[in-house]
């Protein structure tokens, strides 16, 4: 193998690949990530053997090769020259980066013993949509995700249904849903189904999209895997085997007290008033008979209280109601618009915080107790 490439290129094509097995003690083979010249393009792909992630990046090739080396080592040496135009040659097992002033040889495992990157055998079907919307959306939801010790709980929930993409997570404390209407997808998919993919897989996703430039990500699903393609990436996983929590019965549909209140006053509220707020991360909300103000109060036996009023459209009953400041500081965080909607049952019961007047995202939340 023999090519010749750009500093900024090799740095985007193993940034893609970020540290997904590096972790691996059991195989050393996985520290090592695989590099293959062929068809004008430079692919590099590493593995955990749950999730594989393959970036191509633009290089000037005059010999075709392949082989695994150190992923560590090379971003090292990588992040640290200072010459835009690199050499890359195999000779052997051993490959040899150089450019005016310098030259390594750093020792690799031929390609043959590197794990074997899955295909998906769906080629055919899929859901085509801008990397922002789905990047936003899963943000949205990973927020009420954590690693549980019910696997089907360890992951994103994606709900297709003709015309809707509907994505939702949940670590029983709490539950956020996103609807993706097809006004921001393409697909030629034409049959409901669900299926959960694993936490770490959505994290690298969000990890890998870009924050601004709008690329088309390209999604397929079977009944084992699923992947993501872009024209600069590949990423297939694994997907969770088991069924995700019926969660509609939790939904609110009374409540007993209703909040129509500005966002942005509300997160200062949050974040004042949380300073007070011992290790159980307790605030209480507390709406008094006629009250045209939403109050917050936290107290600390070492440190003391205090308290903010917030404006507020309050309708329905008086309550006083107790959840952790952290998880309902991350719901408020994601609503999209200035002005937000809390429904409140009382202790004990599910309450809903969701943009006023838009029906495409909520947050679902269980109070800590109840007095």
């Amino acid at each position: 193998m023999e090519l010749v490439v750009l500093k900024s290129n090799l740095k985007e094509g193993l940034g893609y690949l970020g540290k997904i097995g590096s972790e691996n003690l059991t195989l050393p083979i996985l520290k090592n990530f695989l590099i293959e010249a062929n068809d004008g393009k430079l692919k590099f792909s590493a593995t955990n053997l749950e999730m594989a992630i393959s970036g191509f990046i633009p290089a000037k090739i005059t010999k075709e090769g392949s082989l695994t080396v150190p992923l560590n080592i090379v971003s090292s040496i990588i992040n640290n020259l200072q010459n835009e135009r690199i050499d890359l040659e195999v000779k052997g097992n051993n490959l040899i980066i150089k450019t005016e002033n310098y030259q390594a040889k750093i020792q690799g495992i031929k390609k043959e013993e590197f794990p074997i990157i899955p295909k998906l055998e769906n080629k055919d079907e899929f859901i085509e949509i801008d990397s922002q919307s789905i990047k936003n959306a899963l943000l949205q939801v990973m927020i009420a995700a954590q690693i549980s010790g019910r696997p089907e709980l360890n992951g994103v929930l994606f709900d297709f249904q003709i015309g809707i993409l509907k994505l939702a997570a949940t670590d029983s404390f709490r539950l956020a849903e996103k609807t993706i209407t097809d006004s921001k997808f393409k697909t030629n998919i034409e049959k409901k189904f669900k299926t959960i993919i694993p936490i770490k897989t959505i994290q690298e996703i969000i990890r890998i999209l870009p924050d601004k430039n709008n690329e088309k990500v390209k999604i397929f699903f079977d009944s084992n895997q699923v992947l993501f393609k872009t024209e600069k990436f590949e990423l297939i996983s694994r997907v969770i085997n088991g069924e995700f929590p019926d969660y509609q019965a939790i939904i609110p549909n009374k409540l007993s007290t209703e909040i129509n209140i500005n966002k942005e006053e509300l997160l200062n509220a949050l974040k004042l008033t949380s300073s007070f707020s011992d290790r159980t991360n307790e605030i209480k909300i507390i709406v008094k008979e006629g009250a045209k103000n939403m109050e917050i109060f936290s107290s600390s036996p070492t440190l003391g209280e205090n308290q903010y009023l917030i404006p507020a459209k309050i309708t329905g009953e008086p309550l006083e109601i107790i959840f952790n400041w952290r998880y309902l500081i991350e719901g408020v965080k994601n609503m999209e618009f200035d002005n937000i909607f809390i429904g409140l049952n009382g202790s004990g019961k599910p309450s809903i915080v969701k943009p006023n007047n838009n029906q495409n995202y909520f947050y679902i939340l269980m109070p800590i107790k109840g007095e």
